[in-house]
């Protein structure tokens, strides 16, 4: 039979409907598998903490500088002292001046409770509320726990968190837990236990280190789908020494966890991110090489 006989009309227009559908049901798949990352929009923070030294003003000019859109206010860890100084010095209204002066917005603030810093986020949550709210990194507790008692575990841990909870849902605040080393919040079935047990997800939430998921061997990417809509910061930090924690310095790709937060459109921000005591200028010389590997990055995650 000639396909291409007048004669046989039919069978052309059912070939031609043929390969019209499967094109387009290969389309329509193609743009089901891309629409959850080319929507997604990188969002990067910097952490006042790795310039610890400076005032709070010279580190949002030069936070501005480097390209970030948002800054991380620390509470005392280590010589910084942000948080305290942003308190007692310029007010809600003096910080909010600072940040619009230098286009900047208030990402989030860190208050873990450390030797230096007994009381955490309740000592600036009436603060943090009259600056509007937003996202408070914190810790979880530094417990080793058996795999068997984690349920247990993690149930008392969010009873215990339960006037946090409440003052954070009065100041507009989510606290996001950060996983670490040796504590309660530390391998992949933690996240799970985390998100399943959950009592006010919109309230509290997680923040992803890394680092210390490398340190166990974890997979990054499968962490962050397991915290989907729960997953309120992240760190672009990499288990290493020195200033190759930072992206683009040491060696791990960060392609795979971009493109696991576009999958799971994370709305938070990116904060780049290293411990140490760097010069201001060998900070500033590497985030500069850091954010440029990160868009990179980015694009290949999205493309």
């Amino acid at each position: 039979m000639n396909a291409t006989d007048p004669a046989q009309p039919g069978m052309l227009d059912r070939r031609q409907f043929l390969r019209t559908t499967a094109a387009a049901a290969l389309a329509l798949a193609g743009h089901a598998r891309a629409t959850p990352t080319t929507a997604w929009r990188m969002r990067l923070s910097f952490s006042s903490v790795m310039l610890a030294g400076l005032p709070i003003e010279e580190v949002c000019e030069r936070a501005a500088k480097l390209g970030f859109e948002a800054i991380d206010i620390w509470c005392p860890f280590d010589n910084c002292k942000h948080l305290t100084d942003v308190v007692a010095r310029l007010g809600p209204d003096g910080l909010k001046e600072l940040l619009a002066k230098h286009k900047l917005t208030l990402g989030s603030f860190t208050t873990y409770t450390t030797k230096a810093e007994a009381i955490g986020f309740p000592a600036y949550a009436d603060f943090i509320g009259k600056c509007g709210g937003g996202v408070v990194v914190r810790e979880s507790q530094y417990i080793d726990v058996k795999p068997a008692e984690l349920t247990a575990a993690m149930r008392a841990f969010f009873e215990k968190l339960k006037p946090q909870i409440e003052k954070a849902a009065e100041t507009k605040v989510r606290l996001a837990i950060e996983n670490h080393g040796n504590a309660l919040v530390a391998t992949p079935d933690s996240f799970k236990a985390f998100v399943d047990l959950n009592p006010a997800p919109q309230h509290v939430g997680l923040a992803i280190a890394p680092y210390h998921l490398q340190n166990l061997k974890a997979s990054v990417e499968d962490v962050i789908c397991t915290a989907g809509s729960q997953l309120l910061f992240f760190y672009a930090w990499q288990a290493a020494d020195g200033m190759d924690q930072l992206p683009g310095h040491g060696p791990a790709d960060f392609v795979p966890w971009l493109k696991a937060l576009a999958d799971i459109r994370y709305q938070g921000f990116v904060n780049p991110f290293m411990h140490g005591k760097p010069t201001t200028g060998e900070l500033s010389a590497a985030m500069i090489k850091a954010n440029a590997y990160l868009k990179d990055c980015h694009t290949r995650a999205i493309g």
